[in-house]
């Protein structure tokens, strides 16, 4: 995982940052990966090219959880796995929003409901949702997920028991926003789930930058 914490930072400059860092790192590689994206445009994935052009040049679609879910059940489709709200999505539901209703655009879809996201997640006003947001792509699907982080001591410990988690094992979690925090926010980016997104992989395992070998682990 590529894990960044910005200090000062709500989930806008959180979303704003896993925006720019996604279309720096493509940009580098269709400017500087040249013979390696025609090999991948010519045997592993046709157009692969142009669809990453798209993530450099195109605006993200920002579109909060309540609305995706109405998004999915307005398209009719039948999913394997339910939609509905409060129920995390799925790989499936992820690639449809942003390969079919939004043209393969990269959509950032954010507040989701706090019951299905960690506790350390910021409580929004509403007191459902959490500012947490997850970027999707075309056939990979969520390749960042982040939030902002919850500053609030007495939230957080509210969040803590409300998910019968033992504060006494978050002692230390706890003392950094008793003796001072500031807004801040983060993510995390898939590096294996990049690597197939920018190579049009079809397998994640192919993308490991290591052997996996079975019966090759001495420990």
């Amino acid at each position: 995982m590529i894990e960044p914490e910005l200090a000062f930072a709500d989930l806008n400059d959180d979303m704003a940052c896993a925006t720019a860092y996604l279309q720096y790192v493509v940009k580098y590689i269709l400017e500087n990966c040249k013979e390696d994206m025609d090999f991948f445009n010519t045997w592993i994935e046709k157009g692969i090219i142009d669809r990453l052009n798209d993530v450099v040049e195109k605006n993200f679609v920002h579109l909060s959880y309540t609305d995706a879910v109405e998004l999915l059940l307005g398209s009719k489709k039948e999913f394997e796995f339910p939609v509905k709200w409060g129920l995390d999505l799925q790989s499936e539901h992820e690639r449809y929003i942003t390969e079919v209703a939004f043209g393969g655009r990269p959509v950032i879809i954010r507040d989701y409901p706090k019951e299905i996201k960690a506790f350390y997640m910021r409580e929004n006003d509403d007191g459902k949702t959490v500012a947490a947001m997850d970027l999707l792509v075309p056939r990979v699907g969520e390749l960042i997920g982040g939030s902002q982080r919850e500053e609030r001591l007495d939230y957080l410990e509210a969040r803590l028991d409300e998910q019968n988690l033992n504060k006494e094992s978050y002692w230390w979690y706890l003392d950094l926003r008793r003796y001072g925090s500031v807004p801040h926010a983060g993510f995390g980016l898939g590096f294996e789930r990049l690597v197939q997104f920018a190579t049009g992989m079809d397998n994640i395992r192919d993308t490991i930058p290591f052997p996996r070998v079975p019966g090759s682990a001495e420990f």
